[in-house]
């Protein structure tokens, strides 16, 4: 069934004249200008802000709380000789952090050493041991941390203690309580009079890199754009202006990791745009510090050593498609164990790997749009992450039952958790009971803001060119999303491994496009046969033997009114967790995976129920329609046989029988028993015999012959009419059917 993910809202502005005016003197069109409108941008400042990028437009990093504390502190390290660790964190925002702090550090003259954390035996943010193992062991007497940080209360209670700085650099949600740090840098201190709020740890670690280097360090700026693309902050104002600066250094950036990454990948340095970032190279970085150690990260973005640049390269390529590989095996084995009956799915089974378990909720919470938590048991605790509707605040539900964790911490849409497996239970209950107390709607759905309806005549090239003068697109600046209706759908299949993705041919009064539906392999049918379809999609362009063509995204699609999908062919495979009509009838979602006997119950159930699907399979067990209810000729040969042999064992010369007057047995068994309703045969003990004193009957007087007459006009139906004429005739009127 195609069911929409999001609520679609269509509500664009209409630019006024001045605005059109403004922007066409920046070379903008009409439906470009009206994109830019939508999002707010209705100014000529904010016009030139909006489309101009200009290191000069970056804020005073020194706005920054604590940023003359910290710089004063580095700046004495560095010409005191201290040893300085850079501890950042094991994803792509923290691996780039940590890179251009040290770069920074480096450039001054210091000794840096760098640490990311491990997430399986160090956790997030501050360790104590592991502060002590540098202090002890490596002769540290500053820590710079780098996205993290600001929760680290008990790690920078110990440094203090050991006579070792802290200065701390975060762009995470602030706790109550801050801790006794030397200086903390966050761009949403209390204090802080920073104008933008949503700099992600790069961007905070970069600000720092510009006060200490008293320059804006142009060459770092690849790092800045990768992490904040990674970690899917804002992409507005100042993260704007750094990831569009960024990317035009990355397209010549001489980091041969960040080279041999996009070469694995089959990248040209050249076309690398923030969808590269997040789709190639965030998640090969993730994947090192989802599956393994993070630090070699470290060498593959700032190293020059080729050799060991291109291992790393290769090793971390090989962790990202293993990666796939655990979250594709984790996601079917816990898709299996999702019961829809409940508000919401707690997921948990020994040998799921728990790094990859946060994308394993994300990718079911996308499936079934219900409040799931993925855990992977291990020694009798249960750890894994959680991910959650829009209508439920997770963070919110649990955090007044910390009593049933061993460790807990997250934010509305998403939790991290560890607890005994003896309270899984309970954990459920108070979820269920939170849901059902609050009196939530479950069914409400993420809003998605459409930007235009256009017919598939009014694409082309030069529009997704035009609208690519608002890239770089991401949070707070998506790509603009055309809604298409009234369109066939000419072809479809799938692709990709395991067929996981969909690639259709869209036509529309003559025009055609291709469309990429990511996820929807197992959909194929339904797409085929939707009538009223409805789609949300993104234009992007494909490159292919030398042609340059558009081609369209999918992000959302709808149906109006019930979907009725034809899967008679051999290869059609119902979805496994569709329920028969007749095992659930109250289920939105419905298969006729057998024909009855007769019509009226299943009539019956069509009528008084409201579906949204129904797949008819309609496998018949004994297909009448194709042997008919008897020719009077047929009958004629029977009764012509019986008379010759007045005894016949029809136990076991049936099928003898049906050979020799070239009759389906099954149709002859019905004219067997037709003949004896009528008396013209009586049968004992499995001996047919001729009943010689039989009155002269019409066949049709039979009740069990109108019955097959009427059994095998039900099987034509529905075995060889289309669905919509299947349903409307079961849902007729019975005397508009029998008139």
């Amino acid at each position: 069934m195609i069911s929409a993910t999001y609520e679609w809202t269509f509500n664009p502005q209409v630019p006024d004249e001045a605005f059109l005016e403004l922007a066409k003197a920046h070379n903008l069109d009409g439906m470009t200008s009206q994109f830019l409108y939508n999002r707010g941008i209705d100014t000529e400042e904010k016009l030139l802000n909006f489309l101009t990028y200009d290191i000069s437009k970056l804020h005073d990093p020194y706005l920054l709380h604590d940023m003359d504390k910290a710089v004063s502190r580095l700046r004495l390290a560095i010409e005191s000789g201290e040893q300085i660790l850079v501890y950042g964190d094991y994803d792509a925002d923290g691996m780039t952090s940590a890179s251009i702090a040290k770069e920074a550090l480096e450039m001054l003259g210091a000794e840096v050493q760098v640490y990311l954390p491990n997430r399986f035996t160090d956790g997030y943010g501050p360790n104590q041991s592991v502060y002590q193992y540098f202090i002890e062991q490596q002769s540290v007497s500053l820590i710079l941390t780098v996205d993290n940080g600001v929760a680290g209360h008990e790690a920078i209670s110990y440094a203090n203690e050991q006579g070792v700085d802290v200065i701390v650099t975060d762009h995470h949600s602030l706790p109550e309580e801050l801790p006794d740090a030397y200086a903390i840098v966050h761009p949403e201190h209390p204090d802080s009079n920073y104008p933008f709020p949503y700099l992600a740890g790069c961007g905070v670690a970069f600000k720092l890199a510009c006060a200490l280097l008293e320059m804006v360090p142009e060459e770092l700026l690849d790092l800045v754009a990768i992490g904040t693309i990674a970690d899917m902050v804002s992409l507005t104002d100042e993260n704007r202006q750094l990831v569009a600066m960024g990317l035009q250094v990355m397209k010549t950036t001489e980091r041969i990791g960040l080279q041999e990454l996009l070469r694995q990948s089959s990248i040209d340095l050249g076309e690398v745009d923030e969808e590269t970032i997040g789709f190639q190279i965030a998640p090969q970085l993730n994947a090192l510090g989802r599956l393994d150690d993070p630090n070699p990260a470290i060498a593959l973005l700032t190293s020059f050593d080729d050799e060991e640049v291109v291992a790393i390269a290769e090793m971390v390529h090989a962790k990202n498609e293993e990666r796939k590989a655990l979250v594709q095996r984790i996601y079917d084995e816990a898709m299996d164990m999702v019961d829809l009956s409940k508000p919401v799915q707690i997921l948990a089974k020994e040998d799921w790997h728990p790094g990859v378990l946060g994308i394993v909720a994300g990718r079911i919470l996308e499936k079934i749009a219900q409040p799931v938590i993925v855990l992977a048991i291990d020694d009798g605790r249960a750890k894994g992450s959680a991910r959650s509707v829009e209508a439920l605040d997770i963070f919110s539900a649990l955090n007044s039952h910390r009593d049933l964790f061993l460790a807990f911490g997250g934010h509305s849409g998403a939790a991290g958790m560890t607890l005994e497996v003896d309270k899984l239970n309970s954990l459920e209950e108070e979820l269920i009971d939170y849901i059902s107390s609050h009196h939530l709607d479950m069914s409400h759905k993420k809003n998605l803001q459409l930007d235009v309806n256009l017919r598939l005549g009014e694409l082309n090239l030069e529009l997704l060119r035009n609208i690519n003068t608002l890239a770089p697109f991401g949070m707070d600046n998506p790509k603009p999303i055309f809604w298409l209706k009234d369109i066939a759908v000419e072809q479809a299949r799938t692709m990709g491994q395991n067929n996981a993705h969909l690639k259709m041919k869209l036509s529309q009064d003559g025009v055609s496009y291709d469309l990429i539906a990511f996820h929807q392999g197992g959909h194929l049918l339904d797409f085929q046969q939707a009538q009223g379809l409805e789609l949300a999609v993104t234009l992007a362009i494909n490159e292919w033997n030398g042609k340059t063509t558009l081609q369209l995204m999918l992000v959302d699609a709808r149906v109006r009114g019930l979907q009725l999908i034809d899967c008679r062919s051999k290869t059609a495979l119902i979805p496994e967790e569709i329920p028969d009509i007749f095992d659930n009838p109250n289920s939105l979602l419905v298969a006729v995976k057998t024909v009855p006997e007769t019509e009226e119950k299943l009539r019956q159930l069509l009528c008084q129920h409201r579906f949204e699907a129904i797949y008819f399979k309609n496998a018949i067990a004994k297909p009448y329609y194709l042997t008919g209810f008897g020719t009077r000729d047929q009958f004629a040969k029977l009764y012509k046989t019986v008379y010759q042999f007045p005894e016949f064992d029809v136990r076991y010369k049936l099928d003898e029988l049906s050979r020799y007057l070239n009759i389906p047995e099954i149709l002859l068994i019905k004219m067997i028993q037709i003949f004896e309703e009528l008396q013209f045969v009586t049968i004992t003990d499995g001996v047919m015999m001729l009943n010689k004193e039989a009155q002269n009957r019409d066949i049709s007087e039979s009740v069990i012959y109108q019955n097959l007459k009427k059994q095998v006009i039900f099987q034509e139906m529905m075995a060889l009419a289309t669905p919509k004429e299947i349903y409307d005739y079961l849902t007729s009127d019975t005397e508009k059917k029998t008139e």
